[in-house]
């Protein structure tokens, strides 16, 4: 019997590597975001394992390879990295699943916990005498790399010190079904703008984060007059297109704005955090919406092409069109008439 150990072993790494690259050559992991439930319900790692799956099934499980998943109810640099993180990337490391690079896939708060694994992995696996990942790069669907502001009021109306009116009362029941008590902030303390900001600023591996935002909200409007300049829903622009400090933006791009209009945007974000390239905007999505299955109408591109890590290019075609009704001109993503943001993200996979 132990003889037959390493062999089985063997096997079952040799089967795992097959199922890797579900959509190219680059195995993807996802990394999940908030999921504000689990602040009350404090769920074991069987119950994040299955939030985890469920949290990706409308769309993206099927065409990932592995998930990174984690407790909201926790802090990231506490329990979300030592229990949670620390475990995947050693398995990751062994298994040899990104020796041929891979791209990690993240929704909201997940931009945040891959900017921490970004910034330490190489040192976690070298002191273990593993292999570092090769990651060539990171895409980021309505990232919250940049904090929420909702976070921040969450926070302040837990602990006391923030004047619970109805109307933000009501915001922040939509966006997550109860309002928190002291006890169960967890990682919302971490998604506060100012915190967010410092974690991890400028991790040493250099990987492309190509950003993919959105610029409406499932939540009738409700939580926008308490985010700065356009938002998700949950995420302002300057988190979202990776903007190198918070503030009062309307696009991600000097010379388009979300709906496609080419024009001057004089609240266009100029200055990003390091490696961070807004690539797809969509003001018909929400913050959930860009991970979802459901299209929401035509995409423009605040760039058509980012180089990824290994010297690869993505890219997107477009085409420009004169309107008579609005008298501008309006840049649209070929094919997104008809395929959703998350549709024409894989096709870039």
């Amino acid at each position: 019997m132990r003889k037959l150990l390493p062999i089985l072993s063997l096997a079952a790494a040799t089967f795992s590597f097959s199922t890797f690259a579900a959509l190219g050559n680059h195995p993807v992991v996802l990394v999940h975001g908030l999921q504000p439930g689990q602040l009350a319900s404090q769920p074991n790692a069987d119950g994040v394992s299955a939030d985890g799956e469920a949290y990706w099934e409308e769309f993206w499980l099927t065409r990932a390879d592995e998930r990174i998943d984690w407790p909201s109810q926790e802090r990231i640099a506490g329990k979300i990295s030592s229990d949670y993180i620390w475990p995947k990337l050693k398995q990751l490391s062994q298994n040899n699943t990104c020796a041929n690079g891979c791209i990690f896939v993240t929704h909201s708060t997940g931009d945040l916990v891959t900017r921490y694994i970004l910034d330490n992995q190489e040192n976690w696996l070298l002191n273990e005498g593993l292999q570092p990942l090769n990651i060539i790069s990171t895409f980021d669907f309505a990232g919250a790399g940049g904090g929420s502001e909702l976070a921040d009021m969450a926070v302040n109306v837990a602990e006391g010190g923030g004047v619970l009116n109805a109307t933000l009362r009501f915001a922040l029941s939509l966006w997550m079904g109860e309002i928190p008590n002291s006890e169960n902030t967890g990682v919302l303390n971490d998604l506060k703008v100012s915190n967010a900001r410092q974690i991890a600023p400028f991790p040493d591996a250099r990987v492309p984060r190509v950003r993919f935002v959105g610029d409406d909200s499932e939540y009738f409007g409700v939580t926008s007059p308490f985010l700065p300049g356009h938002d998700d829903g949950v995420v302002s622009a300057h988190s979202s297109c990776g903007a190198s400090t918070a503030g009062d933006f309307n696009s991600c791009s000097r010379s388009v704005a979300f709906d496609g209009k080419v024009a001057n945007q004089s609240r266009g974000v100029s200055s990003f955090m390091p490696q961070h390239y807004p690539m797809l905007m969509g003001d018909g999505y929400g913050h959930g919406e860009l991970i979802g299955n459901s299209h929401q109408g035509k995409v423009t591109a605040a760039d058509n092409s980012v180089s990824l890590g290994n010297g690869q290019t993505v890219s997107v075609n477009t085409s420009d069109s004169w309107s008579w009704w609005n008298w501008a001109t309006f840049r649209y993503v070929d094919g997104s008439q008809n395929a959703t943001m998350s549709e024409l993200v894989s096709d870039l996979l």
